[in-house]
């Protein structure tokens, strides 16, 4: 997929593959071309961009997987010999290209199908982002309340649960923070505690997220809980095996994830 600014679209490229062995793609049909067009390895491994050995090991490897030979060596001649392509290979080019030409109206036709494409690439963004950290969460910037030194940055999720985060006012300026502005919330997990009955508790904590335990993964030292918060959000802790068998967790428990607003970093796309 490529995008700009304003506009994103669907690309694709086409492959032929026999015993599972990629055969015939865009890049060795256009060698296959300049081959017919120049007469010489050499002058069309040149012409695409590769070399020599590259050229003739692509073209063995097409000879050897086709069912007739795609490229003939001749030899002699006035010109001292070169390269052509069969009638098979002709009609590999050709049936490659109508192939391709099909291809390119599916994925248009796809496009005109998908429509607005802008929420899609929002959200392939979020997907692809590589990061160590297990929460990560969208939201919206819902209040800043800015202090002398630090900013408190209220983020309001799918669901209508809030995360509150703490970061220097430098970083709202270096991330153009403003009410409205789309962002994310990322927390480790290992930050997160997990209580119970917690609504009316009296904790420092500024987050308490109350939910459903999904999923419970035991281990010798540490047990990875899962707590379903509404919204579709699930938030992931690790907590250590003896607080998981002291407290009695079990999936479809009620509990809450609480964590510091310190602990949570906040990020844009």
């Amino acid at each position: 997929m490529t995008c700009s600014k304003e506009l994103i679209g669907l690309e694709g490229s086409v492959w032929f593959q026999k015993a599972e062995n990629r055969f015939l793609g865009g890049d060795r049909i256009a060698l296959l071309e300049k081959i017919d067009e120049l007469g010489s390895i050499s002058s069309a491994a040149k012409a695409v961009g590769i070399s020599y050995k590259t050229a003739w090991h692509l073209v063995n490897m097409m000879n050897n997987l086709s069912e007739k030979p795609l490229v003939d060596r001749v030899t002699g001649g006035k010109g001292g010999g070169g390269t052509m392509l069969t009638k098979e290979g002709k009609k590999v080019i050709e049936q490659f290209l109508v192939v391709q030409e099909e291809h390119r109206k599916f994925l248009q036709n796809l496009g005109d199908r998908l429509g607005e494409t802008s929420h899609l690439y929002q959200f392939l963004k979020r997907i692809a982002m590589k990061i160590s950290a297990r929460n990560i969460f969208s939201g919206t910037v819902e209040k800043i309340i800015k202090g002398a030194v630090n900013s408190e940055v209220i983020l309001l999720l799918n669901g209508g649960n809030r995360i509150v985060a703490i970061i220097t006012n430098g970083s709202v300026d270096n991330l153009g923070l403003k009410e409205d502005t789309h962002a994310y919330a990322i927390i480790k997990a290992s930050s997160i505690i997990i209580g119970q009955e917690l609504h009316e508790a009296k904790i420092s904590t500024r987050n308490i997220l109350p939910g459903i335990i999904s999923k419970l993964i035991e281990g010798p030292v540490s047990t990875e809980v899962d707590v379903e918060i509404g919204g579709g959000n699930v938030i992931s802790a690790v907590i250590t095996h003896g607080s998981s068998e002291k407290m009695s967790l079990k999936e479809g428990d009620h509990a809450c994830a609480a964590f510091k607003a310190s602990s949570v970093i906040i990020g844009i796309s």
